[in-house]
């Protein structure tokens, strides 16, 4: 169900090659939306190292997808709910590259149970994979980022985090966790590359983001049953649900220089959910 961005179709963009030379992290980058915003960043030029915890054989896969683009790829196996592996991941992907211009917080669990039913576990790993890792992985990239003065990190929240959803408290907390997160971060990055003087008004900064995607035809909405899904589409004013490359694009976009005025952001990507 997923689009594909084919290196024909970046070719066809004069923009195409607008993150030539910088190196991009997606975590969860093997699968569903991770794969695309791998492959839209190759697609602009950039290197990518796709983050995978289990699944080595779909992050080779999608190493090989993004070198069609004649960008070079990496993969990096890590645990997000450990703080010590968030750290380890981001040294060897600066290791490995020589630098890290993107940070993509796409790595994301659900364990779904009402609130009377879930037990502390349940509770815990979803916060430590979707909301904690964002921030170890965040804290160590951007040291990096504001010693170079340029980078971008774009975190991948939910609707369900601005909206809830039965079933989903903790997935719910954790996304909505991460608007809270990517505005201390925006914040504290321009204060710091404010009071930087090595690094003038006219460079492109560091900018921390946001995008909340809606319901997106990924694998992880193939197990829910028909009647249920066409209850979702209902839900939904643009009639379907969203595709991941759509997602993609507007993380590429603000991953540009051209979108170093845009920083504390929500990019609402949800066919018109929240409106």
């Amino acid at each position: 169900m997923n689009a594909t961005l084919t290196p024909d179709a970046a070719k066809g963009d004069t923009n195409a090659r607008e993150l030539a030379g910088r190196v991009a992290l997606v975590t969860g980058g093997g699968r569903g939306i991770g794969a695309q915003i791998c492959e839209a960043l190759a697609a602009k030029g950039a290197d990518v190292a796709a983050g995978y915890s289990r699944d080595e054989e779909r992050a080779r896969r999608i190493c090989a997808t993004i070198e069609q683009h004649g960008a070079r790829a990496s993969a990096h196996r890590g645990n997000i709910g450990s703080p010590d592996d968030c750290r380890r991941v981001i040294s060897e992907v600066i290791d490995r590259h020589g630098r890290l211009d993107i940070l993509i917080n796409n790595a994301g669990i659900t364990i779904d149970r009402s609130v009377l039913k879930m037990n502390d576990a349940d509770w815990h790993h979803v916060l430590e994979v979707n909301l904690s890792g964002a921030f170890f992985l965040s804290q160590a990239a951007l040291a990096h980022m504001l010693e170079r003065g340029t980078g971008r990190i774009v975190n991948i929240s939910s609707v369900i985090g601005q909206q809830g959803n039965i079933g989903q408290a903790n997935y719910a907390a954790s996304k909505s966790g991460l608007f809270g997160l990517t505005m201390t971060l925006a914040r504290e990055a321009a204060l710091a590359n404010a009071r930087d003087e090595r690094h003038g008004p006219e460079s492109s900064g560091v900018t921390v983001n946001a995008v909340a995607p809606g319901f997106i035809a990924t694998e992880m909405l193939s197990t829910v049953p028909e009647p249920v899904l066409q209850k979702i589409i209902a839900r939904i004013p643009a009639g379907r649900l969203g595709r991941a490359d759509e997602v993609a694009r507007v993380v590429a976009f603000l991953c540009l220089d051209d979108s170093s005025y845009i920083t504390g952001q929500v990019w609402g990507v949800n066919g018109g959910m929240e409106m």
